[in-house]
């Protein structure tokens, strides 16, 4: 079991791995050498984690989340793919942990007294300085 949290844990069996071939430079080498990693993970039918997070975590992932619920990530910094596919494991942790996060409610609060008048104050003493700019009127 992978650890996320110290509530969720993933099955390393739900991530499905391959080896793709990268893109950008590198010459001839990068042409023959698939060291690029493609995860896969299904979020909707994990079961490491609540409802909730699942929702969280499918907004969270936005374009990288397929029709089915799919979510997929490629990783290609490094050269090897040892360090890639860590770096995509690392990346998908990164990801639930964000998700597992419960967001604080806002609530709607009022202005104080006291700021409405200094935001005010400071409008005048604004509004006081562009009319200074101006030039005099002819009377």
């Amino acid at each position: 079991m992978i650890r996320v949290t110290g509530r969720i844990s993933l099955d390393p069996r739900e991530i499905e791995i391959s080896f793709i071939r990268a893109s950008g430079p590198g010459g001839q080498h990068v042409n023959k050498v698939s060291s690029a990693v493609q995860l896969r993970f299904d979020v909707r039918q994990s079961q490491a984690y609540s409802d909730d997070v699942r929702a969280r975590l499918e907004k969270l992932a936005g374009n990288r989340l397929t029709l089915d619920g799919v979510l997929v990530m490629t990783a290609q910094e490094h050269r090897s793919q040892e360090r890639n596919r860590e770096d995509a494991i690392e990346r998908l942790l990164t990801l639930i942990r964000a998700a597992a996060v419960v967001p604080k409610v806002r609530r709607a609060t009022r202005p104080t007294l006291g700021s409405k008048k200094r935001r005010l104050e400071s409008k005048t003493k604004r509004s006081g300085v562009k009319n200074m700019r101006s030039r005099p009127a002819m009377d």
